[in-house]
């Protein structure tokens, strides 16, 4: 008889992490699942991203290499943080996991094979406003001297969008949206088709083209498709319900050889219709996969019972929902309160009152958010808000890098990195005096036919008077790219070239170089310019140039927000104003179903933001400029609920 002799078997996996102490039984399960697809639905405030970042480190102290996961986020800030704290868990171990948003992953991914699909790893990425201007420059080709009602850049662009988005042929939505243009849709079709051509010719992409190049790439290259998914062996994607066709297309096709695909998200949060997301790809997830585990998580860690109780009772009246309910280990808590008052204005007042009641009794401003259907809906809060001098930001509005000024100068660092970016040229020779439309086609067609070089000794004479100026912008451009090594040196010999143009141009020069300085100090967290203009394309700068400022760094501020901006914040104390009918939901979402559940879980999302304190008001009369003051019926969402699920008041004029 042989004798049998025990080895140390050195291939075992010991855990650092004790995920049965960290996790409740729901997120263990989450975590601990590794092969084949699983649907994790997450409400809200049930621990998702802990339970994302956990399951990055499982995965990782399993030994798979971190290279071969990949996080698929909607921010790259969530991606970001995510990412940070599992590193934190492992001791940096998580650093090389692949995490981004879909666009950046497609920007990374085309890179790489852009020769694939008739580009240059060089081309350039069009944010909104570029893509705008692009179309601008076909829209006149096509419409020349005629002088016809047409729809302008931004409406064009938001169709060509919404084309990709909503997978729906432009004339059904120019006669949806826009019937009045139905008479020149040739012509609209015809701008559709040259700005395709325009871009694929000046190696241009705008946001929607990274998606539809990336599964292209997928679709049509099988070799290409298996490299990529051997090299990301393990998919997780957060927000599922937020994600468009094309997005659940380039999973499917992403994960195809391996099946390891891990979604998360809430379809009780799908709130983004109106930008093409599919609340279908999350419940048709199982179907796509019928192996699929589904994992609920429905132990809320932000709010009270009575507030969940509240917002169970809102999804009880929804459909093709997956079923949840959340629940909570904490005690105690008030209903929330329905508060009816007069007028608008009284409303007003009554939510300034309580917000300065809640200060005194120890709840910061921070604390506290004011959320409402529409950004107008609020105008006249702000007004009382001013009065009491109680300070409040507001979000839901322009983009920081949007703003002309900011395009300006990221104009002037994009022809560094692509000197055929067309729309850039004609960007920064209209800031030039002396030089038009004509004269900066002139030059665009120069250097593309490659007659003009930046870092060239090149000939402006036939510039005529605009020579010099066109002169010294391509000495700063020649410079800035081939002397300067680091974005901020050459934003910083931008910024003083363009100094003397924005004090011409702007009344408030002044504000909009403070702008530029804190562009300036962005930039200086980058290495390499393409990262910095990557980052600024694909992940905007937001910031509302007309948010109060704090006094000093240690005054609070209050929240004004749309429950749209508000998704995926939370807050001790939340105001939802104005839960009127026609408000709250709008008029044009009662007209279908479809519309009408989104707004249902819009309500859904606004009144799970809440933490302690849930308080919805609405006026009994609002005044119309044709009719005077008007009754007005409360929210048909207030309608339907049970009475003793919130405390009810009607707010009265005291005498003092």
């Amino acid at each position: 008889m042989k004798k049998i002799a025990l080895q140390k078997d050195t291939t075992a996996t010991t855990y650092r992490i004790h995920y049965e102490q960290e996790l409740n039984a729901a997120q263990l399960e989450a975590v601990l699942h590794t092969d084949g697809p699983a649907l994790i639905i997450a409400g809200a405030g049930t621990g998702k991203t802990r339970t994302l970042v956990y399951r990055v480190a499982r995965l990782v102290e399993n030994r798979i290499p971190p290279e071969n996961i990949l996080l698929l986020t909607f921010t790259r800030k969530a991606a970001r943080e995510m990412l940070r704290r599992a590193a934190v868990l492992l001791d940096g171990r998580c650093q090389r996991v692949m995490g981004g948003t879909f666009h950046s992953f497609a920007y990374l991914i085309l890179r790489r094979f852009a020769e694939f699909i008739g580009f240059s790893p060089n081309f350039s990425v069009l944010d909104q406003t570029d893509a705008a201007d692009t179309i601008q420059l076909v829209r006149t080709e096509v419409l020349g001297k005629q002088k016809q009602r047409f729809p302008n850049k931004e409406t064009l662009r938001s169709l060509f969008s919404a084309v990709v988005n909503l997978q729906r042929p432009l004339s059904d939505l120019v006669e949806e949206r826009y019937p009045q243009f139905l008479g020149v849709m040739d012509r609209i079709e015809e701008v559709a088709q040259r700005y395709r051509t325009y871009k694929q010719q000046h190696q241009l992409m705008d946001y929607d083209d990274l998606l539809l190049y990336l599964l292209q790439l997928l679709q049509d290259y099988p070799d290409i498709r298996r490299q990529l998914g051997n090299e990301f062996r393990y998919v997780m994607v957060d927000e599922y319900q937020d994600t468009n066709y094309l997005q659940h297309q380039i999973v499917i096709e992403l994960v195809a050889e391996h099946r390891n695909i891990v979604a998360v998200g809430d379809d009780a949060q799908s709130i983004y219709g109106f930008r093409g997301a599919r609340i279908e790809n999350m419940q048709d997830l199982p179907a796509v996969f019928p192996e699929c585990r589904i994992i609920k998580l429905e132990e809320n860690y932000r709010s009270t019972q009575p507030i969940l109780n509240f917002a169970n009772v809102i999804l009880q009246n929804s459909v093709e929902l997956f079923p949840k309910h959340l629940y909570t280990r904490k005690q105690g808590g008030d209903k929330p309160a329905i508060v009816k008052t007069e007028t608008e204005q009284q409303q007003s007042q009554y939510i300034v009152q309580q917000i300065l009641e809640f200060v005194e009794e120890g709840i910061p401003l921070s604390e506290i958010a004011v959320l409402f259907r529409a950004a107008y809906h609020s105008m006249d809060l702000e007004i009382e808000l001013q009065k009491a001098r109680i300070p409040f930001q507001k979000f839901g509005g322009l983009k920081f890098s949007e703003a002309a000024h900011i395009k300006d100068v990221l104009a002037h660092l994009r022809l560094m990195l692509n000197p055929t970016d067309a729309v850039s040229w004609h960007r920064v020779l209209l800031l030039l005096k002396g030089v038009g439309p004509r004269t900066a086609q002139r030059v665009v067609e120069a250097v593309v036919s490659g007659k003009l070089q930046i870092g060239r000794s090149n000939d402006f004479s036939s510039f005529g008077k605009a020579a010099s100026s066109i002169e010294s912008l391509f000495r700063l451009l020649g410079k800035s790219a081939t002397e300067l090594s680091t974005p901020a040196d050459q934003l910083f010999a931008v910024l003083e070239y363009y100094r003397p143009i924005l004090w011409d141009r702007y009344d408030d020069a002044q504000r909009r170089w403070n702008d530029l300085e804190t562009l300036l100090s962005i930039a200086d967290r980058y290495e390499h310019l393409e990262g910095f203009l990557t980052d600024i394309a694909l992940e905007p700068i937001e910031g509302s140039l007309e948010a109060v400022q704090p006094v000093s760094p240690e005054e609070e501020i209050l929240t004004l927000s749309t429950v749209h901006s508000a998704k995926g914040l939370e807050w001790k104390v939340v105001f939802l104003i104005w839960m009127v009918d026609g408000r709250f939901p709008p008029p044009q979402a009662q007209e279908n179903i479809e519309r009408m559940e989104e707004e249902r879980r819009l309500f859904y999302v606004a009144c799970t933001r809440a933490k302690e304190h849930l308080i919805l008001t609405y006026p009994e009369q609002m005044y119309s400029r044709e009719h005077g003051r008007v009754l007005t019926l409360p929210s048909p969402f207030l309608q339907e609920l049970p009475p003793d699920i919130a405390e009810h008041y009607i707010v009265v004029e005291s005498e003092e």
